[in-house]
């Protein structure tokens, strides 16, 4: 190689040939690092990882290390980069909190395919959740507009003017006063999940920020379980996570309390 950026040449009507300059992907100024990851599919296109809780997605101001995003740029030799960028596509994002299944974006063209299945709700989640009390109905759907709270800054709440907002639950089990949902976000809203069943009465368990903290388990039990989408290449797919040990230990503990 002569170090000469590649060009790529076109016809257009009047037969004079236009060069197109096509520019390397750039840098990008994030580190990898070789964080543990739980990889559950990868190929040239998209990479499906298991996060566990405590790791968050993606860097921010003051806090340029040991993300999902570091993690990621070791575990993708590959990675081709978004927007010509040499990065991986971020396409929906879990809470720090929160574990389970995550699709990330190596190509624009796997990036394209998944922000616009995002966009038709044709992508499939399906989250696992333990509430305070029980729900009634035991199966619902809660549609109720998701914006800044007024109150708090940090946090999200139901709030005239905000986006419009659907999740849907089924109770999965109830076990002593507390109910185990699958929980399917119709929409993607910050906070979603934990806001509308806060909303309605029934917090997730240990989530300190819309609920209160627990001795059961260390952080919110929610847990990305399923996960569902088209490939770019048109092939219907799905993931499954099991629950990892901190969630399934506080589901014995409440089975042992009822036993």
């Amino acid at each position: 190689m002569d170090g000469r950026v590649p060009k790529a040449s076109e016809k257009i009507a009047d037969g004079q040939e236009v060069i197109v300059v096509v520019p390397p992907p750039e840098e990008t100024a994030l580190v990898a690092e070789a964080i543990p990851l739980t990889i559950v599919y990868q190929d040239a296109d998209l990479i499906v990882v298991d996060k566990p809780a405590g790791l968050t997605v993606h860097p921010a101001p003051g806090h340029p290390s040991g993300t999902l995003v570091n993690a990621l740029l070791a575990a993708c030799p590959d990675l081709q980069g978004i927007s010509g960028s040499l990065r991986p596509g971020i396409v929906h994002r879990l809470d720090k909190d929160t574990s389970g299944l995550l699709v990330v974006a190596k190509n624009d063209r796997a990036m394209q395919s998944l922000q616009a299945q995002l966009k038709g709700r044709e992508v499939h989640k399906t989250y696992l959740a333990l509430v305070a009390g029980v729900p009634k109905p035991a199966e619902g759907q809660i549609e109720a507009p998701i914006g800044r709270s007024h109150r708090n800054r940090k946090k999200m709440a139901v709030v005239d003017g905000g986006r419009e907002s659907t999740t849907r639950y089924r109770t999965r089990e109830v076990i002593n006063g507390r109910a185990l949902l699958e929980v399917e976000p119709v929409t993607g809203r910050t906070h979603q999940i934990r806001v509308h069943l806060a909303a309605i009465g029934h917090p997730i368990v240990g989530d300190s920020l819309y609920g209160k903290r627990s001795p059961l388990v260390g952080r919110q039990f929610l847990h990305a379980a399923k996960l569902g989408f088209r490939m770019p290449g048109g092939r219907e797919i799905e993931f499954e996570s099991p629950l990892p040990a901190d969630l399934r230990e506080a589901l014995e503990a409440l089975r042992a309390e009822r036993a």
